[in-house]
């Protein structure tokens, strides 16, 4: 009996939906205290607390904030300067949030080029919060080089072509 089933998109798709649904299921909605208890396990120098954090994970600064009220929840990490980005760089920016940022996404505010991810703060589970928190230290990480969240691409985008033009000239990525 061959598995080959298992892993037709559609099945898959299927079943990471009702993974999903069942872990989420069996844990109370996420919330302020909760998630300070995620954080701290990662870095137990994080500074702050109730809607407000600033961390490092994997070499990175990255502030966690939230509003219960709202029920909204934000994961940011600065990358870079706004006044330092050329016309080049920020259209490669935007190509890499069709494709390979994934749920972070790349941003600019009070001047400054952020890698973020934004989600509603009752239905994040754990596991999507430590997976969005890995994607952000990551898109930070691979800005100038992959522009990549992790190691999947969207597809359908310029960034597979880019990626494999790096390689071929021997750059480290």
């Amino acid at each position: 009996m061959t598995l080959s089933f298992l892993f037709r998109p559609a099945f898959a798709v299927i079943l990471a939906s009702l993974t999903l649904a069942s872990a989420q299921a069996a844990q109370s909605p996420m919330n302020n205290e909760r998630l300070g208890t995620l954080i701290l396990r990662l870095d137990e120098n994080a500074e702050g607390g109730s809607g407000f954090w600033r961390a490092t994970v994997g070499g990175h600064a990255v502030t966690v904030i939230t509003d219960e009220n709202a029920d909204r929840m934000r994961i940011i990490s600065p990358v870079a300067r706004a006044d330092d980005l050329d016309p080049g760089l920020m259209f490669r920016m935007l190509q890499a949030n069709f494709d390979t940022a994934l749920d972070a996404r790349y941003s600019i505010a009070r001047g400054i080029l952020w890698s973020l991810y934004l989600h509603p703060l009752g239905s994040l589970s754990d596991e999507q919060f430590l997976a969005s928190l890995g994607q952000v230290v990551n898109l930070a990480a691979s800005f100038g080089t992959t522009y990549s969240s992790g190691g999947l691409s969207f597809g359908g985008g310029d960034s597979s072509e880019l990626i494999q033009e790096l390689l071929e000239k021997g750059l480290s990525i």
